[in-house]
């Protein structure tokens, strides 16, 4: 495989930690080569989250370089928008929650609010192909995370990475009643 980069972006509380580690498991299931790394900042107290995973075999540092991601997956809308503009290719794929977690600039009025249009906008500028994803049924917000996994298992976002591997990678991850609401979320949502 040439190397294939994923970004992720979201605010700490988001799952995005998990998010990632099921990627990076379920890519270690298909037997690709993968390197990961994690900067979770002031993630305790909202602040932004983002993991970076580089996949095959020539990937030898787990840095992407600006500009160079692939796939950038959002938790948030100010995050996606934020990840596609600083990480994402052009011509690459963004698959975000369509959701609004203000940050603190919105609150305080001194910054606009991003609407899904805004972040369709900007990626039609890049050819950028945009895959929004919204679950309203949804009971527990921290799932959402799984519900953009199950959009990218679905649409095939992540090459030889298939749905068996993402359940195996939470298999490995979770445990009892957080296991089986998860998975029953991917499979209803895939």
């Amino acid at each position: 495989m040439n190397i294939f980069n994923i970004y992720l972006s979201g605010v700490g509380g988001q799952g995005i930690g998990l998010l990632s580690e099921i990627i990076l498991r379920a890519a270690d299931h298909a037997g690709h080569a993968a390197k990961a790394v994690d900067t979770h900042g002031l993630a305790q107290r909202g602040g932004i989250v983002v993991s970076q995973i580089r996949l095959g075999a020539s990937a030898h540092s787990p840095l992407i370089p600006a500009g160079e991601a692939d796939l950038a997956i959002g938790l948030e809308r100010h995050e996606a928008l934020r990840a596609m503009q600083t990480a994402l290719r052009d011509g690459g794929t963004l698959a975000y929650y369509d959701t609004v977690l203000q940050p603190l600039p919105v609150r305080l009025g001194t910054a606009a609010e991003v609407s899904a249009e805004d972040v369709a906008r900007a990626a039609a500028t890049r050819s950028i192909t945009v895959h929004a994803v919204t679950r309203p049924d949804i009971e527990d917000p921290r799932m959402q995370n799984v519900a953009v996994l199950a959009a990218v298992n679905r649409l095939g976002l992540i090459p030889g990475v298939e749905g068996e591997h993402y359940e195996r990678a939470m298999d490995d991850l979770l445990k009892g009643a957080a296991l089986e609401a998860n998975l029953g979320l991917f499979r209803a949502a895939g």
